[in-house]
């Protein structure tokens, strides 16, 4: 990569835009950027639950699987934020929505069926996984917002979309390998009983 940023502040933001891979300008609310901004959300709290997933392999090494799978979809999802800020760029490929779905395959047949609705918790592990699995939701909703108004070219929005799918499985092998019962949904009480 031949591009490097030598300074961190430009001053050109000040006023409310942003400049894009393309060179056009955008106000910093545009559906682009929120979009960006979104994926790039999504990043930072999976690099926290790949983290901590490495302080807890040591007791759990059956966690490392999931630090295997899910690393490169750090990187992935920074091809997605480049696809959003330049987008005539395109980095994913379906190959990558394919081993997502071969994982969320895998994990699914070791969990078993859902019998519940589960809340996030159990353990920081489960909870962190599921706001991962949230943010990615958020994350599919802005790029759907922007590709109503700028359709979009390739397979990002099946990837995060998969991707929220895989987290979600995720958070129900954290909890196996954990031995860690999953929080069950408890339905409140009808009125009047």
């Amino acid at each position: 990569m031949g591009f490097r940023l030598s300074k961190i502040y430009t001053r050109t933001g000040d006023k409310g835009e942003t400049g894009l891979g393309d060179g056009r300008r955008v106000a910093k609310d545009h559906p682009r950027v929120e979009a960006i901004g979104e994926v790039d959300t999504l990043n930072s709290q999976l690099g926290l639950l790949l983290a901590s997933l490495a302080v807890e392999v040591a007791e759990y090494p059956a966690l490392q699987e999931l630090i295997e799978v899910l690393a490169p979809c750090q990187h992935r999802l920074f091809d997605l934020g480049g696809e959003l800020a330049m987008p005539a760029y395109q980095a994913l490929n379906v190959k990558e929505v394919e081993r997502l779905e071969t994982a969320i395959d895998a994990w699914n047949e070791e969990v078993g069926p859902l019998e519940n609705f589960i809340l996030p918790g159990g353990s920081t592990l489960i909870a962190q996984a599921h706001v991962c699995r949230s943010l990615a939701r958020s994350a599919e909703r802005r790029c759907q917002q922007l590709n109503a108004v700028e359709p979009l070219a390739g397979p990002g929005l099946a990837y995060i979309n998969r991707l929220s799918d895989l987290l979600f499985v995720a958070a129900r092998v954290i909890a196996r390998r954990q031995g860690v019962a999953e929080v069950l949904w408890v339905a409140a009480a009808k009125p009047g009983s």
